[in-house]
């Protein structure tokens, strides 16, 4: 794992358990920690990563590239500032 990177398996914990299940400070935790994710994804190159990691980034980066949401609106996204 790359330092101060979430492991894989606390992002696949963090996405199946049900939102109607977390505290709102684990709700808070997940939403900034994955927007410090997102931006050392973006931040740190993918050569200077683990094969893992840099694999993950790039399946990410393409996820989100096929959402089309703006730079701000992935920000939002990732603080939970979407949610109506």
């Amino acid at each position: 794992m790359d330092s101060g990177r979430k492991n894989l398996g606390d992002k696949m914990g963090d996405k199946f358990t049900p939102d109607s299940s977390k505290s709102t400070l684990d709700k808070t935790k997940d939403s900034l920690t994955g927007a410090g994710d997102k931006v050392a994804r973006d931040v740190v190159p993918d050569s200077q990563k683990s094969t893992g990691q840099s694999t993950m980034d790039k399946m990410s980066r393409q996820k989100d590239a096929n959402k089309n949401e703006s730079i701000l609106d992935k920000a939002k996204g990732a603080l939970g500032m979407d949610k109506h």
